[in-house]
């Protein structure tokens, strides 16, 4: 049995050796590094991919939340709902425009922002919501969308980690999600389900307006050579990754597919255990399994995982501890005990290898493992 990983991009890598290594010569043969043709091709297709007017690409997933809050005009002070149980960078960038994060606790099954919380976080400074689609399934966005209508309010969906996830709204239609709201936001992080071989993100939109004014502010502010309308960044996507990221475009479907069909292998062997709780599902969203996450009860995750580890299968803990009890963000007020359902989730939750070259033999031996461990 070969070596288990939680991702294998090696393995994914060999399988398109052929296609990527001829995308990366032409760039290199072409030498057009920066804002070369096929950032604009992989903007386009992406773009038809998603069923959106508009993807203006990054430097990285990071970058879009914060050029999306710019280009809002968020002003310092003003308020951001969101959670916190996801990655730092979906606070990072709030404080960062001298923002305020006003924190709400996530639903204990699929760990997604409680829309049930926001009447609560409301006044008069807020102005945008932040939903996480995390792990690879989309909040609650109809309750979502139907508060910020209500209130006013923009809504930046972060989506690192749910490219190609489908989403049914309230009207029956469907829609990708990271293109529910004002803006969608992604990142191209290299063991994302498009992952780049660097780093690399892309913003959504909708609205024409915004749009070039995105597209002016990942270059500087630029919208004419030497020209400077808005204050911006350096933030653009370079020719090497939107060639790779065009290239495994084409098959996030299969990737997709395949996260899914280990992530019910596992549904089906571990849904009679009692001591873990599988990942939930919302029933409007598709669920693409960035990660396949476990609730691990009776305080067994540390030891489940160090039995794990003594099998050769790794796992990982998103997230360790949550986003207000981290010491850089101790100045925004909130102590432990604010948010229960976070903060009890950072002790029982375990992810489980899942990614688009798991052998059958590896996928066994993952689901023994586990299975041993409460045999024991």
């Amino acid at each position: 049995m070969e070596k288990i990983r939680m991702v294998d991009l090696h393995g994914q890598y060999l399988r398109h050796k052929e296609e990527i290594d001829n995308a990366i010569q032409e760039v290199i043969d072409t030498t057009a590094f920066i804002k070369g043709p096929d950032v604009q091709h992989f903007q386009d297709e992406l773009s038809t991919y998603m069923g959106t007017s508009h993807c203006i690409a990054c430097g990285n997933g990071t970058d879009a939340l914060q050029i999306a809050m710019m280009a809002l005009d968020l002003q310092p002070g003003d308020e951001v709902i969101t959670t916190p149980f996801t990655f730092i960078a979906t606070i990072e960038v709030i404080s960062l425009l001298k923002l305020k994060p006003v924190l709400v606790d996530v639903d204990p099954d699929t760990f997604n922002i409680d829309p049930a919380g926001l009447e609560q976080a409301l006044s008069k400074k807020t102005k945008a919501v932040v939903p996480v689609h995390l792990f690879g399934q989309a909040a609650d966005m109809n309750r979502i969308l139907d508060f910020a209508k209500r209130n006013g309010l923009f809504v930046i969906e972060d989506n690192a980690q749910a490219i190609g996830a489908d989403y049914r709204l309230s009207d029956g239609s469907t829609r990708k999600a990271g293109t529910l709201g004002t803006i969608g936001c992604t990142s191209f992080f290299p063991s994302k389900n498009l992952g780049a071989y660097g780093d690399g993100g892309a913003l959504f939109t909708d609205d024409d307006r915004l749009s070039e004014k995105i597209g002016a502010m990942v270059n500087h502010g630029m919208k004419k050579k030497y020209h400077y309308e808005y204050v911006g960044v350096n933030s653009r996507l370079d020719t090497m990754q939107a060639a790779i990221l065009r290239t495994k475009l084409r098959h996030l479907d299969e990737y997709n597919t395949a996260r899914q069909k280990v992530a019910a292998a596992y549904d089906k062997a571990f849904a009679a255990i009692n001591e873990l709780q599988i990942p939930a599902r919302n029933p409007d969203s598709e669920h693409i399994f960035h990660q396949y996450t476990l609730t691990v009860k009776k305080e067994l995750r540390d030891q489940l995982k160090a039995h794990l580890q003594e099998q050769g299968v790794p796992s990982m803990i998103y997230y360790p501890v949550p986003l207000h009890l981290q010491k850089a963000y101790s100045d925004l007020g909130y102590r432990e005990g604010d948010f229960p359902i976070t903060e009890s989730l950072c002790k029982k939750v375990l992810s489980l290898p899942v990614h688009t070259e798991m052998k059958d033999d590896q996928l066994e031996h993952i689901i023994a493992s586990v299975d041993n461990f409460f045999k024991q």
